[in-house]
């Protein structure tokens, strides 16, 4: 297959059609973060670069069997300011939608977060398609529902694996937090015994427990988060994202896919004998 992913950030992506087994001829992936780049490039050095994904024409490409992509969905979330697609950053769903035209690939997938029904349909009429509704949850320790529109065959929802903090979690990992810190209210509502399912992870987690660091308590207290249980929340391979800074971590890996989700519906794939 020839991949085409857009904002392709540390390319979930590739780990998924990876883990689900299917081979990949060429993948060319569109981004102009530099630190997610460098994640993709210290695992996939074979990934094609190609930036800027306005720049980007179907005219200069093979034959584009998949078309993937996650676009900014900061104009869309209950969590944002629901400017919708007046937002520059959602606006970029519109580029998916030109190069699905000018690419025609047999394959697409497009995700995206819960949003308003207004722009979900908005969306559900440009693909022609209506997207499935998937919580991470069943595959890992994390609470993230997201929508995924596409054309491939998905076989139902993936199996409860019943994960919890308590199967990801570092023992006596992380720094303990200050009892002031601990008490502060942001904290306590960000706060997730090692019995339950994490809150969803966000890009802003970098910020630490001042913002919208996630904390967990094990043996060594009440303490933020670690990047690498952000892998693991998000299925993503142990250190994957290790060669850049832990603030780039906690930002691309709360931006990412959860790759055990996207393996799932990639399987589809199998059953139409790729």
């Amino acid at each position: 297959m020839n991949v085409l992913s857009l904002f392709d950030g540390m390319s979930c992506g590739q780990i998924a059609l990876e883990r689900a087994g299917i081979k990949v001829e060429n993948y060319f992936a569109s981004e102009i973060d530099k630190h997610a780049i460098k994640v993709t490039k210290s695992n996939y050095p074979n990934t094609i670069q190609i930036g800027d994904v306005t720049k980007v024409k179907g005219v200069d490409l093979p034959r584009i069997d998949l078309l993937i992509g996650g676009s900014p969905c900061q104009g869309f979330s209950f969590a944002g300011k629901g400017l919708n697609f007046e937002d520059p950053r959602s606006k970029l769903f519109f580029e998916f939608v030109r190069l699905l035209k000018d690419c025609n690939p047999k394959y697409f997938l497009l995700e995206n977060v819960k949003m308003k029904q207004e722009f979900q349909d908005i969306i559900s009429e440009q693909l022609g398609v209506r997207p499935i509704l998937i919580n991470s949850s069943l595959v890992s320790a994390q609470n993230r529902e997201r929508l995924y529109w596409t054309n491939i065959p998905i076989q139902g929802l993936p199996n409860d694996k019943g994960l919890f903090l308590k199967d990801i979690i570092e023992k006596g990992a992380g720094k303990k937090l200050s009892e002031q810190t601990a008490q502060r209210p942001r904290t306590l509502r960000n706060y997730r015994s090692e019995n339950q399912k994490s809150f969803c992870m966000l890009a802003t987690m970098w910020k630490g427990a001042q913002s919208n660091g996630m904390t967990v308590i094990d043996d060594n207290g009440l303490r933020n988060i670690t990047p690498l249980e952000c892998e693991r929340l998000q299925t993503v391979p142990i250190g994957y994202t290790s060669c850049v800074s832990n603030t780039q971590r906690y930002r691309m890996l709360g931006n990412g896919w959860t790759v055990d989700v996207i393996v799932h519906i990639f399987k589809g794939l199998l059953y139409e004998n790729l």
